[in-house]
């Protein structure tokens, strides 16, 4: 019906001393990795080859501009006009604990000290290899689509903003979240597994922003499982089953279902500030399920997995019919909106609302900002006058009620700090429509969404659409709420930079796609105007990499602090060792395996790596030390049912050293555990 290709490759990047993305925390920087970042794409042609839609969902907090526009820019010089701005759809997942500094606008480089040239070069390759990949691997295939409830896995983070919405519009809904689970599977013609898209709105933030080990969260764990299980016998990360767990309209969701509880006294803190009798909003946390952060993302994870495994298997209703696809680079801070025959509209220039530094229940801000905050704070607004310059009138006007805290749209130095120029992307394989957002819409946001793109489909001769939203594509522009929502300010509408109108022109925008695709008029669409790029090197306040010094008489590798001789199931091997900074071995090889846990065959006298870094079992911690020293700890959870017999654990790096004033190399070591037995229970 199709030919197919499916592909993923590595696009961790620098796992140490670089800020994560996601929880806008200047503190949480990379010490360590849990699992590896992958990028997993999937490739759609017709079988005459006249069309093609490329997918990509990447374990990253959100696409970039600059990441998309340097990724087309090498498939362009590879593959020349197969794939182009209109039907490749870069998504990220929106973990919280993969590094950051792949932006070029301003605002992004305070919490991830700069833009990160190692940082951007991993995803930019990553994402690229998985679609060489895919590319490579194209055959003739078929496509189901199935879809399903999830339960006990999300709950609405502004339940207090949700309620905003017109009562008569939200009595159409079972639930303040989308608990709909969409899912496309593929197979090739003799029916073999090929992979599987799945996209559910939830946050994958069951890892909090005390986290410093790089890591896909809960979406990732269920990519984990589900490749896991297909690619039998296969290392984690190796196998040719790929699947995805993408994002989705997200941005009121959050996977922490047991709500807001005041860290200090235990008591709920579920009112429409998110604020502690005592210590106000920083106080104010949501949990998740488990005993702790990694125990709520194994069992968020394991839940979304056992669903979508389900569907899987159960996927019958086949997808068939022409690919299409649209695209547009809009000005969206001057996009006039037509609500209805009188009233027209507009959007305004980019500007953060003063409870965007309250940050979430899920991630507080640093200072003691609270939600829901429709008036400014002296303080604050005359420090910011002070250092950044005041927001204009006309902004401030355009974004009422919003009290402005920083006016990006109006910072320009040195780079401007906010996108104008935005994509919206549309594709259609057959009867499913990917509408590719840039940024984060809330659950009633993302629902108008589907059915203004819906209808508009219908009005045009093509019914039945399944329409679904891919989160976190292309640009990252915050959030997008509802008109209502945005009235109270919470978080995620402080956070809707374009003003109250902004889900209004996107309803717009995307409905004109709608209908080019409907009525094959898509050589029509205006291009708009391009992004710019701006000629930035590599500006960042990550310490540059020094000379790495071993304590006396001991070499890098050597093992400091010994595992135990014997373990048990469900217990902790660790060992230390003589460490490197581990930005050495990013910089030096695109694959680096960190460490291997390996177990003894007796029969053949050899060991064999039974784990690798990307398994959810082993963790790997670098402690950096004084004066070029540095530790590293790697620690194996023995899972249940390993099976009993004689182990190790390695460790593989890289230590810089100088050979002059000018030249560095990069030398790799390696260092080994003694062994240790595992026992039966």
């Amino acid at each position: 019906n199709y030919l197919l290709g499916v592909g993923r490759a590595d696009c961790t990047g620098p796992v140490a001393e670089i800020p994560l993305m996601g929880y806008a925390n200047p503190d949480q920087v990379g010490g360590g990795l849990l699992t590896r970042l992958y990028s997993r794409a999937f490739i759609v042609a017709e079988v005459d080859d006249s069309r093609r839609v490329v997918f990509v969902s990447a374990d990253i907090g959100m696409v970039s501009q600059r990441l998309r526009l340097e990724v087309l820019k090498k498939l362009k010089s590879k593959y020349g006009e197969l794939y182009r701005q209109d039907n490749v759809i870069l998504s990220g997942t929106h973990t919280h604990s993969g590094p950051g500094g792949y932006f070029q606008y301003t605002l992004f480089w305070f919490t991830s000290k700069g833009l990160i040239r190692p940082s951007l070069n991993a995803i930019v390759n990553g994402i690229v290899k998985s679609i060489d990949i895919a590319h490579q691997n194209m055959k003739r295939g078929r496509l189901f689509i199935n879809r399903g409830t999830v339960e006990n896995s999300q709950i609405n983070r502004s339940p207090f903003s949700y309620l905003e919405n017109p009562a008569s519009e939200r009595s159409r809904y079972s639930s303040n979240t989308d608990k709909e689970m969409v899912m496309l599977k593929m197979v090739d013609g003799n029916g073999q597994d090929l992979g599987l898209i799945s996209w559910f709105a939830v946050h994958p933030v069951s890892m909090n922003n005390t986290n410093r080990l790089v890591n896909s969260d809960n979406m990732g764990y269920a990519s984990y499982l589900f490749e896991q299980e297909k690619n039998k016998g296969m290392l984690p990360g190796e196998g040719s089953f790929v699947a995805a767990f993408a994002s989705s309209n997200l941005g009121d969701v959050s996977p922490n279902t047991k709500g807001p509880f005041c860290v200090n006294t235990g008591e709920s803190c579920n009112n429409p500030q998110s604020t502690c009798p005592i210590g106000g909003a920083t106080m104010c946390m949501a949990m998740g399920p488990g005993n702790d952060m990694f125990d709520s993302t194994r069992i968020i994870g394991q839940n979304i997995y056992l669903k979508a495994r389900e569907l899987y298997e159960e996927a019958s209703q086949e997808v068939t019919g022409p690919l299409r696809s649209a695209h547009q680079w809009v000005n969206m801070s001057d996009v006039s909106v037509e609500l209805n025959a009188t009233h027209t509209v507009k959007t305004c220039k980019p500007a953060l609302g003063h409870s965007f530094a309250a940050g979430t229940i899920d991630g507080v801000g640093a200072f003691n900002f609270t939600q829901g905050s429709v008036e400014g704070d002296p303080f604050w607004d005359e420090i910011r006058d002070q250092l950044l310059g005041q927001p204009s009138n006309e902004t401030k006007a355009c974004h009422k009620p919003k009290p402005i805290l920083f006016s990006t749209g109006e910072m320009t130095w040195p780079h401007p700090w906010h996108p104008d120029i935005v994509d919206v992307q549309l594709a259609t394989i057959g009867s499913l429509a990917i509408v590719a957002v840039p940024g984060e819409f809330t659950t009633m946001s993302g629902r108008r969404l589907r059915e203004a793109v819906k209808r508009e489909f219908d009005y045009h001769g093509t019914p039945r659409m399944d329409v679904v939203i891919a989160g976190l594509c292309n640009v990252y522009t915050h959030y997008i709420t509802t008109y209502e929502e945005y009235q109270v300010q919470r978080y995620e509408a402080a956070s809707t930079i374009y003003g109250p109108h902004t889900l209004s022109a996107y309803v717009q925008l995307y409905r004109g796609l709608a209908r080019a695709i409907a009525t094959n008029t898509v050589q029509d669409l205006p291009r708009g105007p391009e992004p710019p790029v701006f000629n930035i090197r590599n500006v960042t306040l990550v310490p540059p990499l020094t000379a790495d010094r071993v304590p006396a008489s001991k070499t890098f590798g050597d093992v400091l602090q010994e595992v135990r001789q014997q373990y048990r199931a469900r217990e902790v091997a660790e060992v230390t060792f003589v460490g490197a900074n581990p930005r050495n071995s990013a910089e030096n090889a695109t694959e680096h395996n960190f460490l291997m846990v390996e177990r003894y065959a007796s029969t053949s006298d050899s060991w064999h790596v039974v784990q690798n870094d990307a398994s959810w079992d082993t963790r790997f911690y670098w402690t950096k030390g004084l004066l070029g020293r540095s530790n590293v700890t790697i620690e194996w959870h023995i899972p249940h049912g390993t099976e009993p017999g004689v182990y190790r654990i390695r460790y593989f790096g890289h230590y810089k050293k100088k050979l002059s004033n000018s030249h560095a190399v990069s030398i790799p070591f390696e260092g080994t555990s003694s062994v240790f037995e595992i026992t039966a229970l």
